[in-house]
């Protein structure tokens, strides 16, 4: 099957801007760090044709925070998704990320996919947990799009990582989420941030991939908080109308020196 018939897709998480540009987090400038990713984005040839954001778009929350995201992708002309992080500020994200090439939806259709996106924070706590009314509107919309190949988003992971420190933020509903997943098995991708480093598993028959950061990287396998020397990156994903993807990791080449004694994470 050719390009031509598929879509490309950048999955883009934890960005963490800060209404304060020059801010850094744990030493590092997540605008700068940022920028690195958008610029790796504008040489891909072909361009994505849809950007997806998996939450933590930024660390503070401020409306200034989002304002800048949008400057910085609208440029790019590319239909962009976003759905919020355990640092966002949903309320504020709704308001301000409406510019386009930006889109509020989170149910949509896109090169033979259905793409449903889940709000997993929970107002001032790190962990994930999908509310019954989020659950109910996965489960209504999975049963009116039919056989469509479908992939889910949302912030955090609906498994342990092996890391003691990150498993303690992870969704914390799992087998909810699961229960509705099994049901529908046009599902073939399930899609999260959060954990800041690359992840892959399968469950049943759907997969499960989570994407690096655009700034700082987590150690896998850690038990207690530390940083990974891989450097930022993003995800692409290439889907084809069959339900058949390719998917790799991109890094960039923006390197930086931890300051621990710096805003912490």
């Amino acid at each position: 099957m050719s390009y031509s018939s598929s879509l490309l897709v950048a999955q883009i998480s934890d960005i963490h801007l800060f209404a304060d540009a020059s801010k850094r987090l744990l030493g590092l400038p997540t605008l700068e760090s940022f920028q690195a990713i958008v610029t790796q984005l504008q040489a891909l040839d072909p361009q994505p044709d849809l950007l997806l954001l998996t939450g933590d778009l930024s660390q503070d929350g401020r409306a200034d925070a989002y304002e800048l995201l949008q400057d910085m992708l609208c440029p790019l002309g590319i239909p962009t998704y976003w759905l919020p992080g355990n640092h966002d500020k949903a309320d504020v994200m709704a308001e301000v990320l409406v510019r386009s090439p930006f889109s509020p939806q989170k149910s949509f259709q896109a090169g033979g996919w259905h793409f449903l996106l889940l709000n997993s924070g929970v107002p001032g706590c790190v962990h994930g947990y999908l509310t019954a009314a989020s659950l109910n509107w996965l489960e209504r919309e999975l049963s009116q799009i039919g056989d469509l190949p479908t992939i889910v988003a949302l912030h955090h992971p609906p498994f342990l990582l092996g890391s003691e420190w990150l498993d303690t933020s992870t969704l914390q509903n799992s087998e909810a989420l699961f229960a509705v997943l099994d049901r529908y098995p046009q599902v073939r991708l399930v899609l999260f941030g959060h954990v800041h480093q690359e992840y892959a598993c399968q469950r049943r028959q759907v997969h499960y991939l989570g994407s690096p950061s655009t700034c700082i990287q987590f150690e896998p396998g850690s038990e207690q908080f530390a940083l990974d020397q891989q450097t930022p990156g993003f995800r692409l994903l290439r889907l084809y109308p069959n339900g058949t993807y390719f998917t790799q990791v991109e890094r960039s080449t923006y390197c930086y020196q931890p300051d621990f004694a710096a805003t912490g994470y």
